[in-house]
């Protein structure tokens, strides 16, 4: 464990480095071919600098934050677009937090493929409009609903590592439960984990540097299609920068030869969760170091397919008739829960994320421990 955090440390104190490289390249190399030509090098060496870790918390979360959302942060500040030059004044400290990190800083919210719509807003569940109000017109200190309910129910995320605590617990009998049921627990295990991780690192992030991270879920019980699933509830920070870098400019690009803007979002959404399917692809050769069999990308074309065909439908039935939310929500979950078991999960199992999981809460807590003797005064070791 000592070793791996040594890796850890050296990883992003390269990270560090790299970046402050491409904050000097800011100041004296203008945007366009010649600054991706100086970043390109530094977008290569943060595809493979994941590859140092080996666990899955910290290999696993390097490779989100530096093998995907910083190289597509870079590509964009290669060209002034993206959150790296949103602030022309950006200091260094900051610039470096804004590329390695999924901070705040005027990514639009709106889901992919969904219009604004005149609705009455509410605390928990804001209209789209007043979510584009204040991403979009509050430019000196953008904000999230989510981050702000976050602030407000604290006891949730208290809920939530109780659960999760107890999911841990319950895994101890696993012998005597259904393959499947175990699977399930997965899920809800996942999303627990990242919900209370994240909640712990976007207050350290507050408290100091004043920052706020995007928040990474939304109630995705909560979902009323796969729409408002990939669009608003689940994976926001992946969400946020898929849109401006792959769907924002596949939709000029097919908008100029289609004409028809509607029909050019198809192709813009297909090729969203294409490069996400390739970008998740990626992440978990980081974590398993297997050669890839493509079934997460599969799933991606699925979703990205059953998607546009939810989209056709929308634009056919143009409001006349919506499927009740009681019955469309279930569905979508059902949905993605099955697309899970069938493709997602088992890539997982392939190379033993579960039990790779729990021997790594095992060495932590033998590591604290060991930090905590070394600390503790003679008198208390008696």
């Amino acid at each position: 464990m000592e070793g791996e955090i040594n890796n850890f440390i050296k990883v992003w104190f390269s990270v560090f480095v790299s970046l402050s490289y491409c904050y000097a390249v800011s100041k004296v190399v203008s945007k366009g071919p010649t600054r991706l030509l100086c970043v390109l090098p530094i977008v290569c060496f943060f595809i493979f600098l994941p590859l140092n870790l080996h666990s899955i918390h910290l290999g696993g979360t390097t490779a989100f934050f530096i093998g995907w959302l910083a190289n597509f942060k870079l590509l964009l500040f290669a060209f002034g677009k993206g959150p790296l030059c949103s602030d022309s004044s950006i200091s260094l400290g900051r610039f470096v937090v804004v590329g390695c990190f999924p901070i705040q800083q005027n990514i639009p919210s709106k889901p992919l493929m969904e219009k604004p719509k005149n609705s009455t807003p509410n605390k928990t569940n804001p209209s789209p409009t007043l979510m584009s109000h204040l991403n979009g017109h509050n430019k000196e200190h953008p904000i999230s609903n989510k981050s702000t309910v976050g602030q407000r129910f604290p006891v949730r995320y208290a809920v939530m590592g109780l659960l999760l605590a107890f999911l841990i617990r319950v895994y101890d009998y696993s012998e005597h439960i259904h393959p499947k049921v175990i699977l399930l627990l997965y899920c809800l295990h996942i999303y627990l984990f990242l919900e209370v991780i994240l909640a712990m690192v976007a207050a350290l992030a507050r408290a100091l540097l004043g920052v706020e991270l995007e928040p990474q879920f939304n109630q995705p019980y909560l979902t009323s299609s796969l729409q408002d699933f990939w669009g608003r509830r689940w994976n926001l920070m992946a969400t946020n920068i898929l849109r401006i870098t792959v769907y924002d400019p596949t939709l000029h690009a097919t908008t100029r030869f289609i004409g028809h803007k509607y029909l050019a979002n198809i192709p813009a959404v297909f090729a969203t969760f294409v490069v996400s399917g390739l970008m998740h692809e990626l992440v978990f050769y980081y974590l398993g170091r297997l050669r890839p069999t493509w079934e997460i990308t599969l799933f991606f074309i699925i979703h990205g397919c059953c998607l546009t065909v939810e989209i056709l439908l929308k634009k056919c039935f143009s409001g006349r008739w919506r499927m009740p939310q009681l019955i469309s929500g279930p569905l979508t979950i059902g949905f993605v829960i099955v697309t899970s078991f069938w493709l997602f999960f088992p890539q997982f199992l392939r190379f033993k994320a579960d039990e790779r999981a729990f021997r790594e809460y095992a060495a932590l807590g033998e590591f604290l421990n060991n930090v905590t003797s070394r600390i503790r005064p003679p008198s208390f070791q008696k």
